[in-house]
């Protein structure tokens, strides 16, 4: 007579929402196949899946090969929030892998997730941020994004979109503009990032100053950020409670200072005390960029004559610190601050 008895196995791992994945070399080819199913639940296992698989960089290139990319493309345009999420994620984390980053360059992807750029979901949206801002880490990436004319439309959306969302944008044009910050000039970005730098988040201050830095790259950024009146903001960070807000404001400030206009504004703006100031952080960064922007205030007659007695301070950052760029700093600083006419 048979009996009931309780398997001392556990169940089978068996999720619902997620399609079954066929054995070895026929597992994306399948997959692929069940995106482009007219079946609405059919395509949303099949992108749960994909997620989990994304995540090994051979998968990646194996469903690049396949033409996944393409399928993904036009699930980007699905009716179906939940497609999209998916769609999105999916390509994101393809984006964190070289070959995937690739990919998106071979195949159009970048103008493809622009169209998500004004969704309504914001799920959808920081996806798609996610996505660019690790393809902008890659420079063939930031220049694709550049030369696909997206920058005015990121700029837009800067003061548009907000905390995680303006976060990843800013990583984004950081990336993006030391390529080539033209566009971005031409759509105001300086004016938005002036406002960013008055923010209440410790966060986005420092990613603020820090496209700052990419913005004043070209001669025409270090004009506007003293045409706009940036520069006594940067002054005023330099006592910011957050280190990267200090070290990225310093760096900013040393661009600028690159100019005439520049050097005086912060001179007027009285940036030597807090400069000073920051020689004595424990990070490293925080001295480093201080050094630089002191150097800059140096070429001044005026900043040389109220650097002259600061030498020694200089003399010990280069004794002490190990650092060789440091160091190095500090050394031509002592040189531009002892130079006589």
């Amino acid at each position: 007579m048979a009996e009931a008895r309780i398997s001392m196995y556990l169940p089978p791992d068996i999720n619902p929402t997620k399609a079954a994945i066929a054995y070895g070399c026929r597992a994306l080819p399948k997959l692929n196949e069940e995106l482009q199913s007219e079946v609405l639940t059919t395509r949303q296992k099949a992108l749960m899946a994909l997620c989990d698989l994304m995540h090994d960089p051979e998968y990646v290139y194996q469903a690049i090969d396949i033409g996944c990319l393409d399928s993904l493309k036009a699930l980007l345009k699905d009716i179906n929030d939940l497609v999209r999420i998916k769609a999105t994620e999916v390509l994101c984390i393809m984006a964190t892998h070289n070959v995937g980053r690739d990919g998106f360059l071979e195949h159009g992807i970048i103008p493809a997730l622009s169209y998500l750029l004004d969704d309504a979901n914001s799920i959808c949206r920081e996806n798609l941020h996610k996505a660019y801002k690790h393809l902008a880490q890659l420079p063939s990436g930031a220049q694709g994004i550049v030369s696909s004319g997206l920058i005015p439309s990121l700029v837009w959306k800067l003061q548009k979109e907000q905390g995680a969302v303006q976060e990843l944008i800013l990583d984004t044009l950081a990336y993006c503009l030391q390529e080539d910050a033209t566009e971005a000039l031409g759509s105001r970005v300086v004016p938005f990032l002036k406002q960013l730098l008055l923010s209440a988040s410790d966060t986005i201050r420092a990613k603020a100053a820090c496209t700052l830095m990419a913005v004043s790259i070209p001669l025409q950024g270090k004009n506007q950020v003293w045409e706009y009146g940036v520069i006594p903001i940067l002054v005023h960070l330099l006592k910011d409670d957050m280190d990267e807000v200090q070290a990225n404001a310093a760096g900013a400030l040393t661009y600028a200072a690159v100019t005439t206009e520049g050097k005086y504004a912060a001179l007027e703006a009285e940036a030597i005390d807090p400069l000073l100031d920051l020689l004595c952080s424990p990070v490293n960064k925080v001295r480093l960029n201080a050094t630089k922007a002191l150097t800059m205030l140096a070429e001044a007659p005026e900043g040389r004559r109220d650097l002259q007695s600061q030498v020694h301070i200089f003399r010990t950052l280069q004794e002490e610190t190990t650092e060789v760029s440091t160091r190095r700093a500090a050394q031509i600083a002592i040189k531009v601050i002892e130079w006589k006419p």
